[in-house]
C-alpha cells in the first residue's frame, strides 16, 4: 500500500514538469508504461515486516517502474536518473518547506536513529527478512550519528528486475532529502558504486547541498 500511494503521488507530482518538457503525449505513454511496470513489480516485492527501512525500500518498486518507463522511451540511462532525481524533489516540494526543515530530520532522522541500535543487533543475530537492510551504528554525539549499510534491499532488488542502472545514481537521493529536511549528510562510499559497504553520517541540525551538476567524485 505505501508503495502504492508513493507511486501515484510520484505519477502526479511530476506530471507538469514532464509534459513541459516532452509535451502531453509522451507523458501519456510515460504513465501507461510506468503502470504496467509498477503492476508487475510490486507483485515480486516482499514485504520486509516492520523494519526502520520499510519506507526506503517501498520507494523500490516504484524507482524500476519509472525507470523501465522512461527507457521505453529511449532515453539515456544519466537522463532517466535526472528525472527519477526530478520525481522525489517535485514530491518533497509538495510538503510546506517550512515544516519539513522545522520537523523533517526531527521525525525522520529521529525516529530512525532511535531504532538503528536494535536493528543492529538485529543485524548480527540474523533475525532480519532476507531483503532487509542490515547495517553497523554508531552515536558520535547529540547531533551526529553513522550508519554502515553492508546489505541493500533495494539494490537486491533492483539486481533481480533488470534495473543495475538504477544504481549508484538512485543513492545520490540521500543528498536531496537531507538538502530539503535541512539536515547534514555525508558519505563517501556505497554498495551501488561497487564499494563493500555505504558509509552514511547524518546530523540532526547542519546543512546538505543538492548540487548534482557539479558531480559526485567526492560524495557518493
Amino acid at each position: 500500500m505505501i508503495s502504492k500511494i508513493i507511486f501515484y503521488i510520484g505519477l502526479w507530482a511530476s506530471k507538469k514538469s514532464l509534459q513541459a518538457e516532452y509535451g502531453k503525449n509522451i507523458y501519456s505513454s510515460f504513465a501507461k508504461e510506468s503502470k504496467k511496470q509498477f503492476k508487475h513489480i510490486i507483485r515480486l516485492t516482499p514485504d520486509i515486516g516492520n523494519s526502520i527501512f520499510k519506507l526506503n525500500f517501498a520507494f523500490t518498486p516504484c524507482y524500476i517502474a519509472w525507470y523501465k518507463a522512461f527507457l521505453t522511451l529511449k532515453m539515456d540511462n544519466d537522463t532517466v536518473i535526472c528525472w527519477i532525481w526530478k520525481i522525489n524533489e517535485n514530491m518533497l516540494l509538495l510538503i510546506p518547506q517550512n515544516l519539513l526543515k522545522r520537523y523533517g530530520a526531527k521525525v525522520y532522522l529521529g525516529g530512525f536513529r532511535k531504532k538503528a541500535e536494535a536493528h543492529e543487533i538485529y543485524s548480527i543475530q540474523k533475525k532480519l527478512h532476507e531483503y532487509d537492510y542490515k547495517i553497523r551504528y554508531k552515536n558520535i554525539d547529540d547531533n551526529t550519528f553513522e550508519i554502515d549499510i553492508y546489505q541493500c534491499g533495494m539494490k537486491r532488488l533492483c539486481e533481480e528486475n533488470g534495473a543495475l542502472g538504477l544504481l549508484p545514481g538512485i543513492c545520490r537521493i540521500d543528498y536531496l532529502l537531507s538538502h530539503y529536511m535541512g539536515c547534514g549528510f555525508s558519505r563517501t562510499k556505497t554498495l551501488g558504486d561497487g564499494n563493500d559497504y555505504c558509509n552514511c553520517r547524518y546530523s540532526m541540525i547542519g546543512n546538505c547541498v543538492w548540487s548534482p551538476e557539479n558531480g559526485f567524485d567526492d560524495r557518493k
